[in-house]
């Protein structure tokens, strides 16, 4: 089962001046000239699985759609056979693939599975990712692949010709360890000289030049993504933006495009594995916190906020995932009024609304601001938006796995406390109620700032407020007055 749904962020960042990014820029230079894909596919079209160009496949079957990976994904994971067929080259001449030298890249989340090595049991086959041609025992037909071991635990390039040698050739391979719905950029470059493979922008194996490849006849075929011609050898995971390159692109334009698009996975939709496991967010063990479904005891961030509610929306969809959309951003100089609808997630529930300036890596790191609560299938406007730069937005579930009075959303991005921990620093006062009248956590519970002779610890237990003087009715003394 592919998960699609985040538990604490869902969708997007929505950023002002600037367009969703795709396969086919990763900007570099070959030769004093931009890299020109041969083809990309970004699966907007999940009715007929065309390309970016329009090109249509030879045929597909039992595919699925997700909206988790940078705005839409294709799944390739069933029970029964699957597979997405495109032709090496359209009967218009050009050119979808060429496999004596060039470069192919996609992102890759397991969808079902985990590597054994990171406690999962693997896909179970040796699941192919971008595959032509196919393996025979006697290489009597020819086969290049990019696949993965049916652990999960390595990801290898390797090729047949039909020399009936009953042989294949490895060209290279490297260890892997993946989590479900974790996205991974893949980028394989591959000449007569040499191959090159990199893992989220790092080389992780290099080998032989191809010299061993499928023929003509078997190319006609075409080439697979996400399974092997018989629809068996699955990957069981999503794919997003998919390109290929007559061209072996260097190290440093891979580098780069990978910089400049992960934070795009992690946001587009909030990704919440992928923010919380290593090294995204620096957790060290790599492993998920529990979440727990118990809701909050009280509410401390909520309300409408600076959020001006305008009417329901025109379009309602009040189910599944949770989105900003039918964006209208006013013009002229700053201040300026920034329309929006919330649409998905569940109707009665409350949506917190975040922005910040900049994104950083780990997201949790940025200058995020709470803007209010807005529920689905309604409009709002932000009157007063106070830059005419860049600005992100997020939405945030009504998720509180600690029951502390603050969701898990504004935990990561705004008070930086322990979503699954009620009292992040220890101090015997929860982090919702520090949160309610510090403004923050973190906060000395032998503290007196209303100067009453009741210590902070002392105003939480009685349910009195540490910033206003509660005189000397609230306590009197006696033979021991430390704090329990």
């Amino acid at each position: 089962m592919v998960v699609i749904l985040a538990r604490a962020l869902i969708v997007a960042g929505f950023l002002l001046c600037a367009g969703r990014l795709l396969a086919q820029d990763p900007g570099g230079t070959n030769s004093g000239g931009f890299y020109t894909p041969l083809e990309t596919w970004s699966f907007y079209n999940y009715t007929n699985w065309t390309s970016d160009h329009g090109h249509a496949p030879i045929a597909f079957t039992n595919l699925a759609y997700s909206e988790l990976g940078n705005g839409s994904s294709l799944v390739v994971d069933t029970n029964i056979p699957a597979w997405l067929n495109y032709r090496v080259h359209e009967s218009d001449g050009t050119t979808n693939l060429t496999v004596d030298s060039g470069t192919v890249m996609f992102w890759f989340a397991p969808g079902n599975w985990s590597s054994t090595n990171a406690g999962g049991g693997g896909p179970g086959v040796y699941g192919r990712l971008f595959e032509a041609g196919s393996y025979t025992a006697d290489s009597s037909y020819g086969w290049w692949s990019i696949y993965v071991d049916p652990a999960g635990t390595n990801i290898y390039f390797s090729a047949q010709t039909n020399n009936l040698s009953s042989t294949f050739t490895n060209y290279l391979s490297a260890p892997i360890s993946w989590t479900t719905n974790y996205f991974h950029f893949v980028a394989l470059t591959y000449s007569a000289t040499n191959t090159s493979l990199y893992l989220d922008g790092n080389l992780a194996a290099s080998g032989a030049g191809v010299t061993v490849y499928p023929n003509t006849n078997v190319l006609a075929k075409g080439f697979y993504i996400g399974s092997d011609s018989n629809g068996v050898n699955q990957a069981h995971g999503l794919f997003n933006n998919v390109a290929t390159y007559s061209v072996p692109l260097d190290a440093g334009t891979i580098q780069n495009y990978f910089s400049s698009r992960i934070m795009s996975y992690i946001i587009n939709p909030w990704n919440f594995v992928m923010f919380t496991i290593t090294p995204y967010s620096g957790n060290p063990s790599g492993t998920l916190p529990y979440v727990s479904s118990s809701p909050s005891y009280f509410d401390v961030i909520s309300g409408a906020g600076y959020l001006q509610y305008l009417g329901q929306s025109a379009t309602c969809v009040s189910s599944g995932n949770i989105w900003i959309t039918n964006v209208y951003l006013g013009k002229g100089l700053p201040p300026i009024t920034f329309n929006f609808d919330i649409v998905g997630g569940a109707s009665g529930s409350m949506y917190d609304v975040f922005a910040a300036p900049a994104l950083a890596s780990p997201a949790s790191n940025g200058n995020w601001t709470w803007l209010g609560q807005g529920g689905t299938c309604s409009s709002y406007a932000i009157p007063a938006l106070p830059t005419s730069g860049n600005v992100f937005f997020i939405l945030g579930t009504p998720l509180d796995s600690d029951g502390d009075g603050l969701t898990d959303a504004y935990e990561l991005l705004v008070s930086h406390t322990n979503p699954y921990l009620a009292d992040t620093d220890g101090n015997g006062m929860p982090d919702g109620w520090q949160v309610l009248h510090f403004g923050k956590a973190g906060n000395d519970p032998n503290g007196d700032p209303d100067h009453d002779a009741l210590r902070n610890l002392q105003e939480y237990l009685y349910g009195t407020d540490p910033q206003v003087s509660e005189g000397f009715s609230i306590w009197t003394t006696g033979g021991n007055s430390s704090i329990p």
